[in-house]
């Protein structure tokens, strides 16, 4: 009867600590490619042995418009992709259209204007999205001229070429930059 006793309590308790660590919100790691936006990744070394990455989530249009049903929204900062902040990093000390920025990782965000947008290299990039972007924190902000595309891109795409141009498309705009 003590034996039976004893598997019992001994049962329960472990039943109640796998409960409590279910409740605790302590959940597997999410598998990210199953998400509408999965992650993606740009990358290149460029000429001057400098590793340039993008680290970002895809969003597609799904039949909705660029700055009307899906961001970017006119004058308004956003994380230049889906998800958490796009991460922008770079190994070496380089100049982005001419202005310098230390090597290191940034967020990355922009705002549209439409004939042009600002991209914005932040301090914080681990964070969700904008929501907690603070332009107090911005490292680095630089003008360049939208991109018009003649066929919609359905998937936001960032290219990084060997050459240090970065371009970013979606839906029907565009923007890019040179890394050296």
């Amino acid at each position: 009867m003590k034996k039976i006793l004893s598997l019992a309590v001994v049962t329960s308790m472990l039943f109640m600590g796998i409960n409590a660590h279910a409740q605790s919100g302590n959940k597997p790691p999410e598998d990210k490619s199953k998400r509408p936006s999965p992650p993606a990744m740009a990358s290149a070394t460029i000429k001057s042995g400098t590793k340039v990455s993008i680290d970002y989530s895809q969003p597609s249009l799904k039949g909705r418009t660029v700055g009307v049903s899906v961001e970017p929204k006119k004058d308004t900062v956003w994380r230049a992709g889906a998800n958490e902040a796009t991460v922008f990093e770079v190994s070496k000390d380089v100049t982005i259209n001419g202005q310098k920025l230390a090597a290191g990782k940034y967020g990355f965000f922009t705002i549209w204007h439409g004939d042009t947008w600002t991209i914005i290299f932040n301090k914080t990039w681990d964070q969700w999205g904008a929501f907690n972007y603070k332009q107090a924190d911005d490292v680095l902000r630089v003008d360049v001229p939208n991109v018009p595309q003649s066929s919609p891109a359905q998937k936001m795409t960032y290219t990084v070429g060997k050459d240090g141009k970065v371009m970013l498309v979606w839906g029907n705009v565009g923007l890019g930059f040179t890394v050296m």
